[in-house]
């Protein structure tokens, strides 16, 4: 049967002379651009000053990074740690590898330590910010799409992933297309992003509302994800780590 499919790029390191221009990093390094950027303009449109968002980021980021790494070594350490692992390739973050959760809950550190020091409250704050933060993991997603990672099961669907073999994992080998998961999650996050942006505009919320939204649709969106996917996860009460960790984020962002 003849049918469409996405190809996938041929590699995801492109080398400028003697420096690799990884593409995972590259695309994490536009969304967090592209956040800075609009949480700046948020900010201001709120009474916040110019560049506070800047200063709040020399924080927030790089704790988000971190934070994002530990939890995915953490909850795959078989990945990294055994008798035939190398556990440096915990610190090859340019390979892959980004809990969503670690980032934001530990990048919420940082970015209260920067509010702190900038003597601004954190709610009003993540309010502005958080479209910025959803369009960015959106951006970043299409570093998953260049490593050929994080997609979802077997599919012959029109819009179907080619992965090759060397990605599949074990038991797949003999399958050659799969559910675009990284797709699916980027234009659940694009449509979130504006839906809070509306959201905020017309109903004028705040006192983190706008921030508790995000992280509860977001999650809404991520169970659809990771009931599709098939690589190796952590269980928790016989479900993907991540299906659990998203029911608690849900119902934590609706109280």
């Amino acid at each position: 049967m003849f049918y469409l499919s996405i190809p996938s790029p041929s590699t995801g390191v492109w080398n400028l002379g003697p420096v690799p221009l990884r593409a995972y990093a590259f695309f994490i390094i536009i969304g967090i651009l592209v956040a800075i950027y609009l949480g700046e303009k948020r900010w201001i449109a709120r009474g916040g000053k110019v560049n506070q968002v800047s200063d709040i980021a020399m924080w927030a980021v790089p704790f988000g990074i971190i934070g994002g790494r530990v939890y995915h070594v953490l909850t795959d350490y078989e990945k990294y740690f055994g008798s035939d692992k190398n556990w440096v390739d915990a610190l090859r973050i340019w390979n892959g590898g980004l809990g969503i959760w670690g980032a934001i809950s530990i990048g919420a550190l940082g970015a209260w330590i920067g509010c702190r020091r900038n003597y601004v409250l954190l709610p009003p704050f993540a309010d502005a910010i958080a479209p910025g933060i959803i369009f960015a993991q959106a951006i970043g997603r299409l570093g998953n799409y260049f490593n050929q990672e994080l997609f979802g099961r077997p599919t012959e669907v029109s819009w179907a992933l080619e992965i090759s073999e060397r990605y599949r994992p074990v038991g797949y080998e003999n399958f050659s297309t799969f559910h675009p998961t990284f797709l699916y999650e980027m234009i659940w996050n694009i449509a979130i992003g504006f839906l809070i942006i509306y959201l905020d505009r017309k109903y004028k919320m705040g006192h983190g509302r706008v921030f508790a939204s995000y992280v509860a649709l977001y999650s809404l969106g991520r169970l659809f994800v990771e009931n599709l996917r098939i690589d190796e996860a952590r269980l928790l009460f016989g479900l993907r780590f991540n299906i659990t960790t998203s029911v608690l984020v849900i119902l934590g962002g609706i109280i």
